[in-house]
């Protein structure tokens, strides 16, 4: 599992979804959607309708990956910070039953819409 006890895990850039669904889609259920996805220099993050999946990719090949499965209803809080003018990154807070506190940083992200996805899908 990723370590989200560190400030932020993931600075996160937007990617195309179709760029990372052969990766996720073995773990897809049926009626769950890809809404959007953010990349790392080899880490990703998916949003569905119905979790956030982290990929973690690991050692030197990559072929190793840790799938973090974050569901939408364990969620019991959330927060978003957008970007400013020397600030750049936007950040998203998650707060989740029985695992603490998960931050994400984003760059060149409308975080509102994230913060919309999120609550769309939480209240």
């Amino acid at each position: 599992m990723i370590d989200f006890s560190k400030d932020t895990v993931f600075k996160l850039t937007p990617c195309k979804p179709k760029d990372i669904a052969p990766t996720v889609q073995p773990i897809i259920i049926p009626g769950e959607q890809i809404m959007s996805s953010f990349k790392a220099v080899r880490d990703f993050v998916v949003f569905t309708n119905k979790r956030l999946i982290a990929v973690n990719v690991q050692g030197m090949t990559g072929k190793k990956k840790d799938f973090t499965s974050l569901p939408y209803n364990k969620i019991q809080a959330f927060s978003i910070e957008t970007a400013g003018t020397f600030d750049l990154d936007a950040e998203l807070d998650l707060w989740f039953s029985g695992l603490g506190n998960v931050r994400l940083e984003f760059r060149g992200s409308d975080i509102r819409a994230i913060g919309q996805l999120i609550a769309t899908h939480t209240l």
